[in-house]
């Protein structure tokens, strides 16, 4: 089981984060929780492919949360899908869905099952398949709110072929009928126990979405004993009432969560566009559960990474924060500076501050200016917030664990109305 974030983003997208969509990928099958702005796109640069989507979980109608829907069904239509494929909703996703195929004149080649969930359940089994299956419960937000659990039914236990061998068992279909629990009866009439020569059951894995909601025992129990826990951080500790207030969870109500349902792993993300470096999100998160990691756009998380590890493989750089973007300083038009025409010769870039950079062609004279502002002996670093490579000069955490090095969040932007989301 891989799971996959597409879009970490909370309400609105910046330049660096799309809106919310999660694939989880199991056995070459693909099931997209939530459908944002731009999720068909991220798919194809995560290197999923969208014919292979299963079912698509919509958690509630928040636009941010489904505004990427449509296009992906359009998608499917024109590469003349051929196998059903589910939508999981809501009470009125089926309506939505229908008018807008309607309206846009799309009459889909391919099947399309609905499964609407009604606001007064408990809890729901929305999808149902052999060897695993979907449940869903209400969540606390501002409007009706679904979280999902998808969990692997338990897996037989293992053959002790050897013991089999020796007591009779010969044919496959007594090997098949043992694992499935079934007793078998020998030619002699022997029988041979099925709890005699397979071992206990393996629990299946699982994962948890949660997102859009205040904390609540509900997700709790969608989280319980489960491999990864994806759950909102939409704020950090200091704006908890206003998590409440618009029905979010702050990193502290993710940790609270993580914590009380037992999970392996916790991964935060559904970031506000106030925090232009999620990881003092992540320091406040492990400050009450660990481990945390923080939900990286494309960036694949596995159950089982010793056999998972290379299946999805992104099909864009993935940059890490603390690395330069490849900007007209970048390494890649360095080379191609010397590729150029110009006998051969070595560029060589002039020292900032230095007498030798004054004295060459007004071109390298304004370059080299403007490294050293202000007549200071300085230099000076430009930061750059909000890029995904976020800052040139600021290194990131040296360790996570040291509090005094964290550095304050600061917003994006003065000019962003943040009290909108």
């Amino acid at each position: 089981m891989i799971v996959v974030p597409l879009g970490v983003a909370s309400a609105t997208p910046t330049a660096v984060r799309h809106l919310p969509s999660v694939a989880l990928w199991r056995e070459g099958s693909v099931f997209l929780f939530d459908c944002g702005e731009n999720a068909q796109m991220r798919m194809l640069q995560a290197g999923i492919k969208r014919s292979k989507i299963e079912a698509i979980f919509i958690s509630h109608f928040d636009v941010d949360h489904f505004s990427g829907l449509l296009g992906l069904l359009a998608t499917l239509q024109l590469q003349r899908r051929d196998k059903p494929l589910t939508i999981v909703g809501p009470k009125g996703i089926k309506e939505y869905v229908e008018w807008n195929l309607k309206f846009s004149e799309i009459d889909p080649v391919y099947e399309i099952n609905f499964h609407e969930i009604e606001e007064d359940i408990e809890v729901d089994r929305v999808f149902d398949a052999d060897e695993y299956y979907v449940e869903a419960r209400p969540l606390k937000h501002t409007k009706f709110c679904v979280g999902f659990r998808f969990q692997e039914k338990d897996r037989p236990g293992k053959v002790d072929a050897e013991k089999a061998e020796k007591m009779g068992i010969s044919k496959d279909e007594q090997y098949k009928a043992l694992k499935d629990g079934e007793d078998v009866t020998l030619d002699d009439g022997t029988v041979v126990k099925s709890h005699d020569i397979v071992g206990h059951p393996r629990p299946g894995d699982s994962f948890a979405y949660v997102t859009d909601t205040e904390y609540t025992p509900n997700a709790v129990k969608l989280a319980m004993n489960t491999n990864i826990l994806y759950h909102e951080a939409t704020f950090g500790k200091d704006l908890n009432d206003k998590a409440s207030e618009t029905g979010h969870s702050s990193t502290a109500d993710a940790a609270r969560v993580a914590t009380e349902a037992q999970t392996k792993l916790l991964v935060i993300g559904h970031f506000s566009a106030r925090y232009t470096n999620a990881h003092d999100l992540l320091q406040e998160a492990r400050d009450g559960f660990y481990p945390a990691w923080l939900a990286n756009e494309l960036r694949p998380i596995f159950t089982d990474p010793t056999h998972e590890r290379g299946i999805i493989t992104p099909k864009v750089e993935l940059n890490e924060l603390n690395k330069k973007s490849g900007g007209s300083g970048g390494s890649k038009n360095y080379k191609g500076r010397k590729s150029s025409k110009g006998g051969g010769k070595k560029n060589f870039r002039s020292r900032k501050g230095g007498s030798s950079s004054r004295s060459k062609s007004s071109s390298r004279g304004n370059r080299s200016s403007s490294s050293n502002r202000s007549g200071s002996g300085s230099n000076y670093k430009r930061k750059t917030y909000g890029s995904s490579t976020y800052s040139a000069n600021i290194k990131d955490k040296k360790d996570d664990s040291d509090s005094n090095s964290r550095r304050k969040i600061t917003p994006r932007s003065s000019y962003d109305d943040f009290d909108r989301f």
